[in-house]
Formats: C-alpha cells, structure tokens, sequence
C-alpha cells in the first residue's frame, strides 16, 4: 500500500499522533512484505524513533520486529555477552548516537598532542564497537554520525581551532566516514545533514534531552526514522529503477506545442530557465548512478523532440530510454515503459507538473511512486529528500545500467529479423563466466539477491553480510554468472545457491535478471551447477519453488531442468527433485563458457 501521508513532504505532527492507527492501515493491506530483526542500540531515548521508523518500512514493505536497548546501553549491549540480543539474531544493528554521546572534547587549553589522542580515543570507542557487532552478528550495521554542537564556546573559530567543538565533530565525522567508505556492510546515517536541513536550533533543541532523554526534539523524529528507512528499504533491493518525466512545465517552463521549441524556458536566458535548467542536470546526474529515465508527455512527438534538442536543453533525446509524446492515456504510456524495460510498475517514478495526471496514475497504477510536484524550484529537492533511489552501494553494473538496456534494445531489434530464435541466439555470440562467489562480485550478488523479484524461485533476501558468510562455508555451494554478447557486458545476471545435506543440494535461492531470459543461462548455471555437484559425491538435488505475485514466469521452471516434482501444497509451494545422471548433457547450446 502506497500511503500519500507517508511520502516527502509530510506531515510529521499528524504522523506522531496518528502512528497507531496509520500502522493498523498499512497492516490491514494484504500486502507480502519481507520480514527482518532490527535491533535498535540508543544512546538516548529511542522508543518514538522505533515506532515512527516502523511506519515507514511497513510502508516500503519490510515487515520489521525489533531489539530496543535499555537507555543509554548501546555499547554495552555491543560490547559484553548479551543473550537476549544473541537470541534476537538481529539482521541489521542500527546504532543512534548523536553528539551528546560524545563523552569528552577537547578543552581550550589542551595540547594538541592531547587533543589527537582524545580525537584517536573518541573514534576507537565507536571502531571496536562495530567491530565486535561484525564478529558477533555478522549482519548489516548503520551508524549515525554526528550533528554540530549546540553552541560554539570560539564562534566561527570553533571551526578553526583544533580544540573546537565544531572541528572536533567534524573531524570524527571524517573518520566514521573513512570506515564506512572501507567496510562492507556497514552504512552511515548522515545526521549532519539533516539536522542542518531542519535547522540545528530546533533538532537540537536541549528541552528534548532534560525533560526526556530524546537527543533531538520530538517533531524531527519522523524526519529522522525517514531518512533510515530509505536507507533500509535500499539494503534491502527497494529502491526504484527508473523515473517517467513530464516536458511541458516538468523540463522546460511552457508548452512547445503551442509556444514554440524557440520559447520554452530551459537553460541560463531567464531565471525560471535556470530553475529547469539545475532540474534536468541532476536528472541528467542520477543516469549516471544507474537511474533510466523515460518520458510521457502529451505532445506531438516531433515538437518533443525539438524541445529536447534545443542547444540548452540539458537532457537530450539520447538521454532516455523510452520516449511516449502521443496523445494517449499517460497510464498506458508508463505501463508500456515498464513492460519495454522489463520492470515492475512498481520500479517507477512517475514525475508531472499536473496533479490531474498524477491522480489518474495513482489510481491505475497505484504501485507507481507519485511525488506532489508544485513548484519548479522545489521539484529537485522534492525528488532528492524523497529517497526513491537511495545509494547503499554504487557496483560497475549500476553506472552501467543504461548502457544495458540500450543493449537489450538493440538485441530486441535485432531479433525482429530472425524467423529461427535460436539462429538469433547464435548470432549474439553470447559468452559466459560462472564460478563460485568471490569478493570482487559480492555486493552486485547481494544487490540481484535483493532486487529480482520475476526470475526468483524462493524469493529470499540476503545482505551482503549473509552472502559472503556462505560463500566461505564449505556446506554451501554459490555460484554466479556474467553474461556478454557482440552488443555489450550484462554483468552478473544469475546466483544459485545451495545447501548441502549427505549426498543431496536443496537450493536455497536460484536467481536470474530478467533482461536475460530466454538466452539459455539458466542451462548453462545448470550445467555448471551439476558439474559441482558431481565434484561433491552429490547425486540428488531438490528444487523449492515459493509462488508470489510476481515470480509466476518460475513456476514450472525446475520441470524444464528435467526436475520431477515431488509436492505442491494448497498454496502453490512446490517441491522438485532431480536425480544426476551418470552421463549428464549439457542443456546449454549457445554460450560459450569462459570460465
């Protein structure tokens, strides 16, 4: 269920009031929801942060149950034996400090050797912390860092001075910084950041802390557990893939059919030709993370396209993937994105000046995110402080994503002039690595664990975390594949996993991208992951299949792997078995195997 009230910008007074019955709301959906254990270590009062960051993942759609330390007990529930959190066996440790649990600065007389060692002493009270949490847990940890001081003893030399507080914070800001920049699976929540946002008198505000304990005031809250949830819901393969963009007062200011391409407003002329200007830049920006963008305008396609290519124009036509200027229902136009891209509607973002196109897209295709866009000088910062699109890891294959799919256009075309598919399949001149897990692919492994939802027969969601402790346990067999063609590299498109139990592998997670299909990589992972087993003395493996919406193309996948199947419950969950034969062929006939 998408809730309006909980999108950017809210209402954080009403989302405080009414947090019962918003999650009563969102519980009441239907909706699956994937399940995970947060522990929750405070150095403050955390309890409203828990309930407020509840509503916004139920909202993305984790379902979270939770470990909330005692006041003030974050490091102690790291650092000394703690059964009742070893029981909880968190997946993810998010740990809320602020500046008021920054035990000692540096005073104005102190020394500068005195002033390092407090600065080295600060930051190693945090660095053994998480450390001993990555030993113990192994899971998924975020870590806020710190907001500035509430007052500055030196004034603007606070900054300045190596013994101010401002320098002080900043400084350890920087070292956090520099650890989670070098650990995976460990995320920093900028708080920095956004109580500069809100405003560091009112974030900070000490009524807060002496009446009770809550190291920010009470209205912030929801800005707060927002903003960590966005980080959550990325970790966890919720973000969107792709925006669908307006152009009549969305890009440019004014209509190019009947101004003239010659007299929109886009580029430096104006001031409002500014403000389009920055807009398309930062939509231009976030292509090169990985972001598609597309375009539905009510238009002639010709004047959309003058529009595009005017000099100043910012984002030119080769700049999107799909390109809808017609006069049909913009519902229709962003369904057909979707299905061209190969996503889920509800991987979209749908971006129009218009609040009648944007209600008519709410109700049609309510998977769609529909942010409030009123003002030109607000939508980037609407779309920034929305987190549609939040980055917990930027892997080779994101900065590539467009160029990918301006490949599988191009295979898609080419594929038109073929009678015979598999002549098709043999003129891409596929070529295949598959292997076991190693580090330089795991976070891309972690991502498709998180994000393919069409091609995923047990739907389990893993960290990296939870990746890389399988790949290091001989019990296990992992295998990832890359695929290549004459258009381009796909990158790592397919993860199998399987536990082994005696002489038998029972697949915990077999996966694949759909821009793929059909391309006969699943037969060549079989034929690899076969291979593996026969290494091993395995002679049976058993393939689960757990139905959701959107994994119905899987189904029957096991039975085209030659897998009989053994049970299916009411509910469609699915049981196959395969026996490995002695003299096994190989299934795949197009790939050719590098490694």
């Amino acid at each position: 269920m998408i809730m309006r009230e909980l999108e950017y910008p809210f209402d954080s007074e009403w989302i405080l009031k009414k947090a019962k019955s918003i999650k009563k709301t969102l519980l009441s959906d239907g909706a699956t929801r994937i399940k995970k254990k947060i522990a929750v270590l405070g150095g403050s009062t955390t309890h409203d942060v828990i309930k407020i960051l509840e509503l916004f993942l139920l909202h993305y759609g984790i379902e979270p149950s939770f470990y909330e330390s005692e006041y003030g007990q974050y490091w102690q529930d790291a650092m000394f034996d703690n059964p009742e959190l070893a029981e909880f066996a968190p997946d993810l440790i998010y740990i809320h400090t602020t500046n008021r649990n920054i035990a000692e600065y540096p005073a104005v007389g102190d020394s500068r050797e005195k002033t390092e060692q407090l600065l080295k002493d600060t930051y190693e009270h945090f660095r053994v912390m998480w450390e001993k949490l990555k030993e113990t847990y192994g899971c998924v940890i975020i870590q806020n860092n710190f907001e500035f001081p509430y007052y500055r003893l030196l004034g603007n030399m606070d900054a300045v001075n190596p013994n101010g507080r401002v320098a002080f914070v900043n400084r350890l800001n920087a070292l956090f910084a520099e650890y989670a920049a070098a650990n995976e699976n460990f995320y920093l929540q900028d708080i920095q950041y956004l109580s500069a946002c809100y405003g560091l008198d009112k974030w900070g505000d000490s009524f807060y802390w002496h009446m009770y304990k809550y190291a920010l005031c009470v209205p912030a809250i929801p800005t707060l557990s927002y903003n960590l949830a966005n980080i959550i819901k990325s970790v966890y393969g919720k973000n969107k893939k792709a925006y669908v963009l307006d152009l009549d007062n969305t890009l440019w200011g004014g209509v190019v059919g009947d101004d003239g391409p010659e007299n929109i407003e886009i580029g430096q002329e104006t001031s409002m030709g500014q403000v389009y200007a920055e807009f398309q830049s930062y939509l231009k920006e976030q292509k090169q993370i990985g972001i598609m963008l597309n375009v539905s305008s009510k238009n002639e396609e010709e004047n959309a396209l003058a529009g595009l290519s005017r000099p100043d124009s910012v984002l030119k036509p080769d700049d999107f993937m799909a390109i809808k200027a017609n006069w049909e229902p913009k519902s229709k136009n962003v369904a057909e994105i979707a299905a061209e891209l190969n996503i889920g509607t509800d991987s979209l973002v749908f971006v129009d000046d218009n609040p009648a196109e944007r209600e008519i897209i709410r109700q049609n295709l309510p998977g769609v995110a529909v942010p409030e866009m009123d003002k030109p000088e607000e939508y980037l910062k609407t779309l920034d402080r929305s987190g549609f699109f939040e980055v917990t890891g930027l892997s080779e294959d994101d900065t590539k994503r467009n160029e990918m799919y301006k490949a599988n256009q191009e295979r898609k075309k080419m594929q038109d002039n073929f009678a015979d598919y598999g002549e098709y399949l043999k003129s891409l001149d596929m070529k295949a690595e598959i292997g076991a897990f190693v580090p330089l692919y795991m976070a891309r492994i972690a991502q498709l664990t998180n994000k393919s939802n069409q091609f995923n027969l047990t739907t389990k969601r893993l960290s990296q975390a939870d990746i890389e402790h399988m790949a290091e346990d001989s019990s296990y067999i992992t295998l990832y594949g890359k695929l290549a063609d004459k258009f381009g590299d796909n990158g790592v498109v397919s993860v199998v996993i399987g536990k082994i139990k005696e002489d038998a592998l029972h697949i915990d997670l077999w996966l694949m991208s759909c821009r793929v299909l059909k391309r006969d990589m699943e037969f060549a992972m079989m034929d690899r992951l076969t291979e593996e087993c026969k290494k091993r003395g395995i002679t049976r493996i058993y393939g689960y299949y757990y139905p959701t919406a959107k994994n119905k193309m899987v189904e029957n996948f096991y039975r085209l792997q030659g897998f009989t199947l053994k049970n299916r419950d009411d509910e469609g969950n699915a049981e196959w078995e395969y026996e490995i034969p002695a003299a096994y062929e190989n299934k795949n006939r197009y790939i050719e195997i590098t490694e």
